[in-house]
């Protein structure tokens, strides 16, 4: 019930609240009655505000009563109104969209890795610094030099790669 009392909008119902004190004919009050329950999912969009809270009110009155006496229906209603996705949790996006978002998001990722692949295609060959024999030269040429004699390749028991980082 406390589900229900938060679902609804508060300022269009104490606008409805001021205008019930005012007395009413008798088929008014019996329009606010004829409003059935079963279904209530199917009927919901189509009903005016004034009519849901109506069916707010005729729930709130049943869910005061011992639930084991409500109906399927009644206890569906309830449901609906307090859980449904209507209001503030109407679905953001239509059922089906997901997939949509998926196909886009993975044509774009292929968009963008040929066009990764044509810009790869223009662009000159690697620096020849960065080949293999070129590093096993610089290691060659650090040894010659003592270079780094305490930690690095020139000290006593090194056994690293030193320069060589390429595979």
């Amino acid at each position: 019930m406390q589900a229900i009392r938060l679902a609804r909008p508060r300022v269009p119902l104490r606008r409805l609240a001021t205008t019930a004190q005012v007395p009413t004919s008798g088929p008014s009050s019996a329009t606010a009655s004829v409003i059935p329950l079963s279904n209530v999912e199917a009927q919901w969009e189509n009903m005016s505000k004034s009519e849901q809270a109506v069916v707010h009110r005729q729930l709130e009155e049943l869910q005061k009563k011992d639930w084991k006496t409500l109906s399927m229906d009644e206890k569906k209603a309830a449901y609906y109104v307090a859980f449904g996705p209507h209001g503030p949790r109407t679905p953001v996006s239509p059922p089906g969209q997901g997939l949509k978002v998926f196909l886009y998001t993975m044509g774009l990722v292929g968009v963008a890795g040929l066009l990764s692949l044509a810009i790869r295609s223009q662009a000159p060959p690697p620096p020849r610094t960065l080949t293999r024999e070129w590093e096993e030269a610089t290691n060659e040429r650090a040894l010659e030099q003592k270079s780094n004699p305490i930690t690095g390749i020139s000290s006593e028991g090194y056994s690293g790669k030193g320069f060589v980082v390429s595979k």
